[in-house]
């Protein structure tokens, strides 16, 4: 049976548990019965569970389906602009900026069948991932890929740590090949990640999603070409 936890957790998964129910044990031995304690420990028990839950890794049956670009990550998303990137995806490109609360499931999963090109990492500051200003100062990992279907656009997922986040997980290597919303990598803790696409010259695509919706990684579309 599998177990529903990422293997991208580790060691946190492994190692914070044990040290919360380790000083949940601690409290009650050296402390019972003060009054105090009772409520000390339900709150050590909610942050036991809320880091279980953060590392979970739900089953999901992937739509597949070649028109559509699916959401990268669990979260609300923030901002939807066309901006001046510039790069090999072109002068202007599309920008879609999903939030990611410490509440969201934290795996990212590819939008599409691609192919890996490159993989950049940027170190940087640790601002509120819910600004869009966090992309450009933040630190961040730059996933630039190729579509396998047609048409073959390049893509980039850019993963951002957040004010809380510290860790950046990629398990994707360049020439790697993954399938529409195959897991490659998560953010811990609290994080911000981002979609660019080239602009829709002569309406090529239509954008599914908007600012506020709440979108689930290799479920929810994003992107649905013509």
């Amino acid at each position: 049976m599998r177990i529903p936890l990422t293997k991208y957790g580790l060691p946190q998964v492994a190692v914070f548990p044990v040290l919360t129910l380790a000083l949940m044990i601690a409290f009650a031995l050296a402390f019972f019965p003060a009054l105090w304690l009772p409520p000390l420990e339900i709150v050590l028990g909610l942050v036991l569970i809320w880091m279980f839950s953060f590392f979970r890794d739900p089953h999901r049956e992937v739509p597949r389906d070649e028109k559509t670009l699916l959401s990268p990550a669990d979260g609300k998303i923030t901002d939807i602009s066309v901006i001046d990137e510039g790069g090999e995806l072109g002068q202007k490109v599309l920008r879609i900026g999903i939030f990611l609360s410490v509440f969201n499931v934290h795996i990212n999963r590819a939008p599409c069948a691609v192919r890996i090109d490159r993989i950049t990492y940027k170190k940087g500051a640790y601002k509120n991932a819910m600004s869009p200003e966090s992309s450009r100062v933040n630190e961040s990992n730059d996933i630039l890929m190729t579509r396998l279907s047609e048409p073959a656009d390049r893509l980039l997922v850019r993963q951002i740590s957040g004010a809380i986040a510290r860790r950046i997980v990629c398990a994707a290597a360049e020439s790697g090949r993954y399938e529409q919303g195959e897991r490659f990598g998560m953010i811990k803790f609290g994080s911000r990640t981002e979609l660019y696409l080239p602009t829709s010259e002569g309406g090529r695509y239509d954008v599914t999603a908007k600012i506020g919706d709440t979108v689930r990684a290799g479920l929810t579309p994003l992107i649905r070409y013509r």
